[in-house]
């Protein structure tokens, strides 16, 4: 990216940099959560992934590729040299696309409701949900996703997380979030994934219908120095719903990465 289309970011805290990189329609607020949750420590760099939240609205298609180009740039930028990466869902691809081209700046790699492998039906489904948002937009998209995303016990006890998602959802330009979710829909790096050698650390919730821990043990067992946890009854949107949760599994794989 050039100095005009330079991502929406924020740094917190100071220590060894970790890297966040937020959801598919989402934005880096995103993870406040897990932030709080983990505490001091580390310098935590988030940003608003192209086409979302604030960064600037560069017009699609998109590819994996730019994606990873955007993150080795804004690092550059920072003079981060070596980082912890997490992602979350298009976050966990476009870090597992960082691991393979860039291995030697990462320190570790996190990937959070994320996708490899998927079945032929699988791969119908996603593609189905692309063609939603690009032909109804994010409302009717939105509105389908509520029962993937959340229990129902989080959907009854805080209808203002998901409010504040679909808001902020709804402010993204639409044409630059369809074509962010055709990324999240096309892109699968399951054949590549033996060549990551960095320490890994898989997670999704067990009733997540999108990331399932299928491909979450998928991911696991492909990825040499790997481990895997399952959030027991969570479903795709762990970061907020469950944010204490996702930070008491990174806290100790960080310290030990």
């Amino acid at each position: 990216m050039n100095g005009e289309a330079a991502p929406n970011y924020r740094i917190d805290g100071d220590g060894p940099p970790i890297t966040l990189i937020h959801g598919v329609g989402s934005y880096l607020e995103s993870w406040d959560g897990v932030i709080a949750a983990l505490g001091g420590g580390y310098l935590f760099l988030r940003y608003d992934l192209r086409g979302h939240g604030a960064s600037p609205k560069l017009p699609g298609p998109y590819h994996i590729d730019d994606f990873v180009g955007d993150l080795r740039d804004l690092l550059d930028g920072q003079d981060i040299d070596r980082t912890h990466l997490a992602g979350f869902s298009l976050g966990g691809l476009i870090a597992q696309a960082f691991a393979l081209t860039h291995p030697d700046r990462l320190r570790s790699l996190t990937l959070i409701s994320t996708v490899a492998g998927r079945t032929d039906a699988e791969k119908t489904a996603v593609q189905q949900r692309a063609a939603t948002l690009a032909e109804k937009g994010a409302g009717t998209h939105l509105t389908e996703a509520v029962d993937r995303w959340f229990t129902e016990e989080f959907v009854a006890s805080r209808p203002d997380v998901l409010e504040e998602r679909r808001r902020r959802s709804l402010n993204n330009d639409p044409d630059c979030y369809a074509a962010a979710y055709r990324v999240l829909a096309d892109t699968d790096l399951a054949d590549r994934l033996p060549e990551i050698k960095t320490p890994t650390l898989v997670m999704t919730g067990e009733n997540d219908v999108g990331s399932t821990p299928r491909m979450a043990q998928l991911i696991a067992d492909r990825v040499p120095d790997s481990r895997l946890h399952i959030f027991p009854r969570l479903k795709h949107s762990v970061l907020l719903e469950a944010p204490d949760q996702v930070a008491v599994q990174m806290g100790p794989f960080l310290e030990t990465a």
